[in-house]
């Protein structure tokens, strides 16, 4: 059963791809100067020395997230282990539009992934909801000339990327299975520093693996510095939070198709910083992508 959209939700579940498209836009500015893996591991060790003033009591060990540790670990690894690795590792040999394309597949791996492993229904309305919001997608991606698209082809990137999305979508499922005493639930910077420790050991692990590959780089100075600020404060902390609210209210299916928002964001964004001037397919993909999530979250 779909879950009705408050404005509050609604809010809470924008946010996140508004700061995802700044990521992408910030790691696309500084992926000459360091390797993909390097990139997301130290975006998670500063994340964790921002939040850990807020939840340090998470780590003592009387704290209930012990008895939980396997949930966690298997959120961190989704979450921040592996999705946002995939995603930097995509655009090494991938572009742009090809992984924002793979990407625009996430509602399909939400109701999927929801529907083969957690008993979730798909509705009519949902696969209403996925085509109008995907097409959306498709025309911002196409800048309104349907003929672009032809030239798509898939490389290893897009396998990448199609890794990332499938890993999301069970992440934001497993947000959904309250197992956890409400005492992390209901703080959210102890739920996401417990997902965090455990996500901290497996980034970590797979950045041992970059250096010892001889693929691990890093050309230190004020951008890359700013641009690990951003990325660590916005769309890992505050984007994190935001979306785990937005899904516990809305449930992923819902959620699942506010990410679709995140190539409009990006496209804007490229705008202001870019000089690119809006055009008027840009207002007709936000009402098409505004249109899904509308009719996907309607109660039948």
């Amino acid at each position: 059963m779909t879950q009705k959209l408050t404005p509050g939700t609604a809010a809470m579940l924008v946010i996140p791809p508004m700061l995802w498209a700044g990521n992408a836009v910030v790691g696309r500015l500084v992926h000459e100067l360091i390797s993909p893996i390097a990139l997301n591991f130290i975006r998670w060790v500063l994340a964790f020395g921002v939040l850990l003033p807020l939840a340090h009591g998470v780590l003592r060990k009387d704290s209930p997230l012990w008895p939980h540790w396997r949930r966690y670990a298997l959120l961190g690894l989704l979450g921040i282990g592996l999705y946002n690795a995939f995603q930097y590792m995509a655009l090494q040999t991938s572009t742009p539009i090809n992984v924002t394309l793979v990407g625009s597949s996430m509602p399909v791996w939400m109701l999927a992934v929801g529907s083969l492993f957690f008993g979730v229904r798909v509705t009519q309305r949902q696969l209403l909801g996925a085509l109008l919001s995907i097409c959306g997608v498709l025309l911002v991606l196409s800048r309104g000339e349907w003929a672009q698209l032809l030239a798509f082809r898939l490389v290893p990137g897009d396998l990448f990327m199609m890794l990332a999305t499938i890993s999301w979508a069970f992440y934001s499922w497993l947000l959904s299975r309250t197992t956890e005493p409400t005492r992390i639930r209901g703080d959210w910077a102890a739920f996401l520093m417990a997902q965090m420790v455990f996500g901290l050991a497996w980034s970590g692990s797979f950045a041992g693996v970059e250096w010892a590959t001889g693929h691990f780089h890093a050309t230190w100075g004020w951008p890359l510095v700013a641009a690990l600020v951003f990325i660590a404060v916005g769309p890992a902390v505050l984007a994190y939070r935001f979306w785990g609210v937005g899904v516990q209210r809305a449930g992923p299916a819902v959620a699942g198709f506010f990410v679709n928002l995140t190539p409009l964001f990006a496209g804007i964004l490229s705008a202001a910083f870019l000089g690119e001037t809006p055009q008027l397919f840009h207002g007709v993909a936000f009402a098409l992508i505004v249109g899904g999530i509308v009719v996907s979250s309607r109660k039948a």
